[in-house]
């Protein structure tokens, strides 16, 4: 290792003298026809580059919208949806616009004002109206979406208890979901880590009235059309709960209880019948049909073929198998959810067990 450094240090230490003495040839004064002084067509050449790589990311960019537009977020499947995917519409638009205008004026007056021997620059030591203009104008465009951000984020986050929401609790570990209903009392128990022992997974306090008919599931049914206050805890390292159907994410943070609000707007059952959804879920039963060719060839099961469902995921890189974190997510009626926590057990029920 000793012998590997020291023959680094010393390749480093040449490089470092090939370039000062570089620095050094290039300080020197050279004649007019020197090689390493650009031409006129030279100069050229690279102006009339800079214009055809401003045509080429120009070109790019549509190219990119028209084949893959259909990759952006699916169809929003929440109230506040709507709101989300406007506030990122007008800031993709002010960031699009933004763009086209600065790339051209770069990529224009890289062409325009290209180096000719008998062209000389104009020095300006300021101009306090230009800087005045350049400076404002991001400003009030920044502040304009900061401040409907806010706004967006106010009216998403505000939960009013005249809405009577469903409380929910998303349990967060390496590398599985768990919720937690808090009964007909709608009244989830208390908790903590310290508490987990064996039936009790997510360590509801036993002696806690609120918590013995609290219901821990693998899988999150909620009611189309009812609010719903998910509140988030995490067993070991920083998670992310990410739903991108319902345009909800959240933190889910070791040592306390992070919270989002939203209402289910489209059932399972409807989302399935999406004609996106529809055209996806086709395509990945296509690819599954030819993957399970080539399994079966080796003697191995078929791929079960793929069904739409929502999910919460793991937004945040939580360790080995954060890939396949995920837990599905139902949206019925009300009735159908209903009956289904009926059918769950209470932690009373399974600590008699």
């Amino acid at each position: 290792m000793t012998a590997f450094l020291v023959v680094l240090v010393i390749i480093l230490f040449g490089i470092s003298v090939w370039q000062m003495s570089r620095i050094f040839q290039l300080a020197q004064k050279k004649p007019i026809n020197h090689p390493e002084i650009a031409s006129d067509k030279d100069n050229n050449v690279q102006g009339y580059l800079m214009m055809g790589f401003l045509a080429f990311i120009y070109i790019l960019a549509i190219v990119s919208f028209w084949l893959w537009s259909d990759t952006l977020l699916p169809e929003s499947a929440s109230e506040h949806g709507q709101e989300i995917d406007n506030l990122m519409l007008i800031s993709m638009i002010v960031i699009f616009a933004a763009g086209i205008l600065t790339q051209w004026l770069l990529h224009y007056f890289a062409f325009i004002y290209r180096g000719n021997k008998t062209r000389r620059a104009t020095f300006y030591a300021d101009n306090d109206k230009l800087e005045f203009i350049w400076t404002i104008i991001p400003v009030i465009v920044l502040a304009g979406l900061i401040i409907y951000g806010l706004f967006t984020w106010t009216d998403i986050m505000n939960v009013d208890k005249d809405d009577d929401p469903l409380v929910v609790e998303l349990y967060a570990s390496q590398f599985n979901w768990k919720a937690r209903y808090g009964g007909n009392d709608n009244t989830l128990g208390n908790a903590n880590v310290r508490l987990i022992e064996g039936v009790n997974q997510l360590g509801v306090d036993p002696a806690d009235p609120n918590g013995q008919d609290d219901k821990i599931v693998t899988e999150l049914h909620l009611p189309v059309g009812r609010k719903v206050l998910i509140k988030m805890r995490s067993q070991d390292v920083l998670h992310s709960a990410y739903m991108p159907h319902f345009r909800a994410q959240m933190n889910c943070v070791p040592g306390m209880i992070t919270q989002f609000a939203f209402t289910p707007t489209i059932t399972t059952e409807e989302m399935r019948m999406n004609d996106h959804i529809i055209e996806k879920v086709a395509n990945i039963n296509r690819i599954r049909q030819e993957k399970s060719k080539d399994l079966i060839a080796n003697g191995e099961a078929a791929l079960e073929p793929y069904e739409f469902d929502y999910v919460v995921i793991c937004n945040k890189i939580c360790g080995i198998s954060h890939y396949n974190m995920q837990m599905k997510i139902v949206v019925e009626s009300e009735e159908d959810y209903k009956a289904w926590l009926a059918e769950q057990p209470t932690l009373a029920e399974q600590l008699s067990k």
